[in-house]
């Protein structure tokens, strides 16, 4: 049997942000293809590259080094070939269903006739035939979303690209519009060769890829590939979807490391800053004491993302927290309470927060900002100064993000006060003693 055609090929991409001298790394090296009548799944957490990927791969974005081939051709700008569906709805609002969809049209100067009998037959296609005169406002989330999905489909492309398309969506409208997506693909109805998806979603990327692409972030890598040999339709309660839906938890997860690793360097030190993870401290709570109710140990992280129904990447990230702080132990895609965490979830609130502030002060970017404070002859630093200095390892955005999440932490812990009018960051005047966990 003849190997299938390779349609796209990335070659040692890298893409960087920021100045020359230390830049920001989004994507490190990544080499990647799509073959012809494949779907490919980039999978991994929130803030990895996957959407700069895509853009890369369209030639919506030019990476800082490396190349972008498609059948066989180096490429400079836009992929013709290539069409995307957004994560969110992106329709005129002033246009009906009919008009968005020829927009995209517009562009390959087709006369106006063919225009309507293409964007007629996406709409026919998708599921939308009668609603061609309404107007956005007048659909639901997964019928704007299907709108999305014919407008690409009317230019008719080869590679369609999908960037975290169903996120936006509620559950019963993702799983829905992912079925029909599927059953045109299956039944090969429109001119599209292969998918490239982007998704954060574990169980997505099992239910509809032949190929899963996993990454991790800081920098963006790619860390193994899957493929997915299960026929279709794919039932969640096969103990084969099941199996692979854990591996792939597993490397997602990865295991706790040795705390000299797990918590990283601090600004302006040898070594890389650890990213605090973005949850809340209430969500965070809540799991330990759903793990410290539980009799069995070790928890299945793909059993515990259903029974608490939590999206895969959130509950990633809450175990990330967990890691850090030394609440959980995560291996092979299993966690683990450790005894601090459980004290933590059985303790009252003034005893949550003096353990969690011990836990805090042991953070090397916890005790560099502290140690910037206490520095102060006013005991105090303007929030922009922290910014700055978190940029050197994170770009504006993640480094805004980052000290959001570490003033949360240290209020929480009560390192110190944060005055928003201001925007400055001073030590408590009269902080507790810390006590030993």
């Amino acid at each position: 049997m003849t190997a299938p055609e390779t349609l796209l090929e990335l070659r040692h991409v890298t893409q960087e942000y920021g100045p020359r001298e230390r830049p920001f790394v989004a994507l490190e090296d990544i080499s990647l293809s799509l073959r012809d009548g494949e779907l490919l799944a980039l999978l991994g957490p929130s803030g990895c590259g996957k959407s700069t990927l895509l853009r890369i791969a369209t030639g919506l974005q030019r990476p800082t080094r490396g190349e972008v081939w498609y059948r066989g051709a180096r490429t400079l700008g836009v992929n013709p070939k290539a069409s995307i569906v957004f994560q969110t709805f992106a329709l005129f609002p002033w246009l009906t269903v009919q008009r968005n969809v020829e927009v995209a049209l517009e562009a390959l100067r087709l006369p106006a006739k063919e225009r309507t009998r293409r964007a007629l037959a996406a709409l026919d296609r998708v599921g939308l035939d009668g609603f061609e005169s309404a107007y956005p406002r007048e659909l639901s989330g997964g019928m704007r979303q299907k709108a999305g999905f014919a407008r690409a489909l009317a230019v008719e492309p080869e590679m369609l690209c999908l960037d975290e398309s169903f996120s936006a969506l509620d559950v019963l409208s993702s799983e829905t519009l992912r079925n029909e997506l599927l059953e045109l693909w299956s039944a090969r109805a429109t001119s599209t060769r292969a998918i490239l998806m982007v998704t954060h979603n574990i169980e997505e990327a099992v239910l509809m890829a032949d190929r899963i692409v996993v990454m991790q972030k800081r920098p963006g890598r790619l860390i193994a590939s899957l493929d997915v040999a299960l026929p279709r339709p794919r039932a969640r309660r096969d103990p084969s979807f099941s199996a692979l839906v854990d591996r792939v938890y597993a490397l997602l997860a990865g295991q706790t490391q040795p705390e000299h690793v797990e918590l990283g360097a601090a600004p302006g030190e040898p070594g890389r800053l650890r990213a605090l993870p973005t949850v809340s401290l209430a969500a965070l709570l809540g799991l330990l004491e759903h793990l410290a109710a539980q009799a069995k140990g070790d928890e299945d992280l793909f059993r515990l993302a259903a029974d608490l129904r939590l999206d895969s990447d959130h509950l990633l990230d809450l175990t990330d927290a967990g890691e850090l702080l030394g609440f959980l132990h995560v291996q092979e895609g299993d966690v683990r309470l450790e005894a601090l965490g459980a004290r933590f979830a059985h303790a009252d609130i003034l005893e949550r927060k003096t353990l969690f502030r011990s836990r805090v002060e042991r953070l090397p970017i916890a005790r560099w900002l502290l140690g910037l404070l206490e520095a102060s002859e006013t005991r105090s630093v303007e929030r922009h100064v922290a910014e700055a200095a978190i940029q050197l390892d994170f770009s504006p955005t993640e480094a805004e993000r980052q000290l959001d999440t570490l003033i949360r932490w240290g209020r929480y812990a009560e390192l110190f006060e944060y005055d928003a009018p201001t925007r400055t960051l001073r030590l408590e005047p009269a902080a507790p003693a810390s006590r030993a966990p």
